[in-house]
């Protein structure tokens, strides 16, 4: 049984993973990524790990920098390269988890890690 805990740990670990698949390898100032800003649904799944199976959260893409869209208690921290390039930290109660990957047009996807778990992730853009 999955325990009220390992649950916000794992949220914790998948917020992450799915923002450093968001934000991994940009190394261009914030605003040259706006062709991604806007609404984004992100899907973590958990492969490897106690984590529950997968998480589903709303993710905002502002002048490149990623931040929880949502009313989960998670902390996205990420950016988004001009080149879709994806880095992201999610964090919640402690627990850290980290991802990356790349966005191309209204799709991305990459792979996080985050304690005893690890996965991918997919996004799809929602709206501006």
């Amino acid at each position: 049984m999955i325990t009220l805990q390992n649950r916000i740990r794992c949220l914790a670990a998948g917020t992450l993973a799915l923002s450093l698949g968001l934000g991994m390898g940009m190394t261009a100032p914030a605003t040259s990524a706006p062709s991604y800003d806007g609404l984004w649904s992100v899907v973590i799944i958990t492969d490897s790990g106690s984590c529950d199976r997968a998480y589903r959260y709303p993710v905002r893409i502002a002048g490149g920098q990623m931040i929880n869209e949502g009313s989960s208690p998670v902390t996205i921290n990420g950016r988004v390269g001009g080149n879709g390039s994806v880095t992201v930290t999610v964090s919640h109660a402690g627990k850290n988890a980290t991802g990356s990957g790349r966005l191309r047009g209204a799709e991305g996807a990459g792979s996080w890690r985050g304690g005893e778990c690890s996965g991918t992730w997919e996004a799809e853009r929602r709206g501006a």
